[in-house]
């Protein structure tokens, strides 16, 4: 099957070429090559939706998540503290240091996006940015990828056979239109030619007609004659005009049907590439059902690990809520505790009162007793005098 398009008059490597689609990295550089300007690439489109995001970090945070938002907060004011720094002179070393400060959290943001392409996926047909210089950068750099893929995986000596088969190819056509213009150049002479003689013989004829006028009378044999020899002369001529161009309409038929015959060649030609080439299709669909397979296991996988994920931030939340209940009890039990305390305070405080006032009564009913014995006392002394 590779025979048969050089058969056909196409080199193998001029094929390869002309259908970059057959192109594929052949060596480890040639792949890390092309991972560095994909990743490129990816920096590129990322920067560029860095403004609109930041534009709407409230509509994004949720899906962005805590550590990017924080750069990316981190990211809008740099931008504004050297936007203040461009609209009012201030110290040089200030703007190195805060241009410094930005680049580098522009790399860690870079590196936060790259480390979560899904994320990057995700936003990348969420979030809707206008057309910009940037989209022509994008699309200049996407092709001077391709390019450089077609530079790396073209040999020399294919290289040799492209530039040798486009030249005999424009020989080809170059032949082809002069032989045409030529057969085209000859037709138009001859024709001229024979409009040039006719033109002649049309003069001819009217001088021949005035002088018939003028000699009707005495030359009407001779007119006769004349008129034959002249109408044969012309009918000869037109016979043989016409006899060059049935020529003329053969030569151009046979180039015709040699152009045809080229133009079948070169349809047969077009179908071996087109055989290739549908070939190389179905190759490519194998391996885009073997990546297909492999996102589909990979998927499955961060799904388990999502699962997983996920019922362990169920059983962190039950222990967060646990815990917030837990705190909860352990002020109520605290605060009854205080309450119980300062009741027992106030308790003692009342026991304290009523001693006081138990000891003052005491102190009284103590000093009553004492001056009602005395008084009883004195009142039996004064009767015994008396009595006496």
């Amino acid at each position: 099957g590779m025979a048969t398009p050089r058969k056909a008059g196409i080199p193998l490597g001029v094929m390869k070429v002309l259908d970059p689609r057959q192109l594929k990295p052949d060596s480890t550089e040639t792949e890390r090559i092309l991972t560095v300007l994909d990743e490129t690439i990816v920096k590129l489109e990322i920067t560029r939706l860095i403004p609109r995001i930041t534009g709407s970090l409230e509509r994004y945070a949720r899906m962005l998540g805590p550590k990017i938002t924080s750069s990316l907060l981190e990211h809008q004011k740099l931008s504004m503290e050297i936007q203040h720094l461009l609209t009012s002179p201030g110290d040089e070393n200030s703007m190195r240091a805060a241009e410094q400060r930005l680049k580098c959290s522009l790399r860690n943001i870079l590196r936060l996006f790259l480390a979560n392409p899904l994320l990057y996926h995700g936003l990348k047909y969420e979030v809707r940015v206008r057309e910009s210089p940037a989209d022509v950068f994008i699309k200049a750099f996407m092709e001077f990828r391709d390019f450089t893929l077609e530079r790396l995986l073209t040999t020399p000596d294919e290289e040799k056979e492209k530039i040798q088969f486009m030249k005999d190819i424009s020989l080809q056509v170059e032949k082809n239109t002069e032989i045409i213009s030529a057969l085209q150049g000859e037709l138009a002479g001859v024709i001229q030619t024979r409009d040039e003689e006719v033109s002649r013989k049309d003069k001819t004829i009217e001088n021949l007609k005035t002088s018939m006028e003028d000699l009707a009378k005495n030359c009407k044999a001779d007119i006769r004659l004349i008129m034959k020899e002249g109408e044969k002369q012309q009918k000869e001529d037109k016979e043989a005009s016409q006899d060059r161009c049935a020529t003329l309409k053969q030569d151009i038929q046979r180039l015709q049907t040699q152009l045809n015959a080229l133009v079948l060649e070169h349809r047969a030609s077009e179908l071996v590439l087109r055989k290739e080439k549908c070939k190389a299709e179905k190759e490519i669909q194998k391996w885009v059902q073997k990546y297909d397979t492999d996102m589909t296991e990979k998927q499955t996988t961060y799904e388990e690990v999502q699962a997983v994920y996920d019922e362990e931030k169920e059983q962190l939340s039950l222990l967060m809520e646990k815990h917030a209940m837990l705190l909860q009890e352990y002020t109520q039990i605290e605060e009854e505790r205080r309450m119980l305390k300062e009741k027992e305070e106030e308790a003692a405080r009342e026991e304290a009162r009523r001693n006081k006032a138990a000891t003052c009564i005491q102190a009284f009913w103590k000093g009553y007793l004492v001056r009602s014995i005395y008084k009883s006392k004195l009142k039996k002394g004064k009767g015994k005098g008396k009595a006496k």
